[in-house]
């Protein structure tokens, strides 16, 4: 490992792709510091130490959100407007679906559709939760309409900022921008949230008991570890099912490739699914009456069981609805029958596709467990042990960590191997 990191340093173009993207970071790090002119945001970041929901926001933004800054919103409307057109473009409107047949140039038409709506949205998303927030918190000076729509614009700019920027990492640096962008912002939170851990369970006890806080802190880092490693084995844990091609002159092993399905295809999109399922009738709810906004955001808190047994259930059911979305079993027995490949004591056709449902339904019950634990867990721990809802054990960032990070080294792998091909031709 250390020996291709090194290649990767003494290649130059490379070099400069990674020293590129961080100064694209320390951009947004420098915007994600800037706050929002006309909010206080002393009286923000005291709501949200006390509300999971805002806590998980602030987590994926870096911290931007509870200074309310300039990045406040991140790339979240963006994500939200793809998983919108991806879902529109499975045969809902034919024109998306038209797009997604069209190879690149369709790609980039759905692309630049996806932009816009991200851009609508951003701006809603925005307005509303300012107008909520100073409601609910009376987190602007001026409590006015041109107020509002100052403050949604110059979030709304910062969103489309933060995608530029996103762009220019996937043109010119490592990896894909958008979720790099995500990656920097949780892992920046994280020596915060850290320190939050220490000041709470050793620098905060008495003189008697900072050996038993000096040993809950080292569980809390070992279980940190754990999640950690328990998301990799969840990334990475696939299910083989051994196909053969026709024609084949044995039956030996030699002739057996694998069809790889992982058990969580889904990846990080239902927890983020179950998130606004939840947030988005308190949304509208905000706009029409406060005690009936009240009344729902304490049924629908993450911090009593009902709402976190709710959270739990959506992210789980959402799971199979997703992967169901991601994997057709009908299309993958349909290109295994053209191809001329089959599975060993299975019929091609129907039968093909049935065995396929069901090992699909079989290794998703593996993966939606175990998101739905990881995605509970951050949750959980504050109703049964002193930690604050703004410290989180795993969850929603961990998983995408785990995963842009397994990603970009993939990427930077295949360029250094790309490099050396290249060299030994010439």
């Amino acid at each position: 490992m250390m020996r291709t990191f090194a290649s990767l340093f003494r290649n130059k173009e490379i070099r400069n792709k990674i020293l590129f993207t961080l100064c694209m970071l320390l951009i947004y790090r420098i915007g994600a510091a800037i706050p929002v002119p006309g909010v206080d945001s002393a009286k923000l970041a005291a709501q949200i130490s006390d509300n999971s929901l805002l806590s998980m926001m602030n987590m994926l933004g870096g911290g931007a959100f509870e200074r309310m800054s300039v990045f406040a919103l991140g790339v979240s409307p963006y994500i939200t407007a793809s998983i919108i057109i991806q879902l529109l473009s499975m045969d809902v409107i034919p024109a998306l679906t038209e797009m997604t047949k069209s190879g690149q140039q369709g790609r980039q038409q759905l692309d630049k559709v996806t932009r816009y709506l991200g851009l609508v949205l951003a701006l809603v998303q925005s307005f509303s939760m300012v107008y909520g927030f100073d409601k609910q918190y009376g987190i602007l000076e001026s409590s006015r309409f041109s107020t509002y729509l100052y403050t949604a614009t110059i979030l709304t700019a910062g969103t489309m900022f933060l995608l530029w920027i996103g762009d220019r990492i996937s043109m010119k640096g490592i990896g894909n921008g958008i979720s790099v962008i995500i990656f920097a912002g949780i892992v920046s939170n994280m020596p915060a949230t850290f320190a939050q851990v220490y000041n709470i369970m050793v620098a905060g006890q008495s003189q008697g008991a900072v050996f038993n806080g000096v040993l809950m802190y080292l569980l809390y880092i070992l279980l940190y570890l754990a999640v950690i490693v328990g998301v990799v084995i969840m990334q990475l844990a696939v299910r083989k099912i051994p196909i053969q091609y026709t024609g084949s002159s044995s039956r030996g092993a030699s002739d057996i490739t694998y069809l790889p399905f992982k058990i969580n295809s889904a990846s990080v999109i239902p927890v983020i699914f179950a998130s606004s399922i939840i947030t988005a009738p308190q949304i509208i709810l905000s706009f029409v009456n406060q005690g009936a906004y009240r009344k729902l955001s304490d049924f629908l808190s993450l911090q009593k069981p009902v709402g976190l047994i709710i959270y739990a259930v959506l992210t789980f059911l959402f799971t199979f609805f997703y992967t169901d979305l991601q994997v057709d079993p009908e299309k993958v027995a349909e290109n295994l029958g053209k191809s001329g490949a089959y599975i060993p004591g299975i019929r091609p056709g129907n039968e093909t596709k049935t065995y396929l449902h069901k090992v699909i339904n079989r290794i998703t019950v593996l993966g939606a467990t175990a998101l739905t634990v990881i995605a509970v867990i951050p949750h959980l721990l504050p109703m049964v042990t002193s930690l604050p809802t703004s410290v989180s054990v795993g969850g929603t960032g961990i998983i995408i960590v785990v995963g842009v990070a397994m990603e970009t080294v993939a990427a930077l792998k295949g360029q250094l191997t790309q490099k050396q091909y290249h060299g030994f031709l010439k």
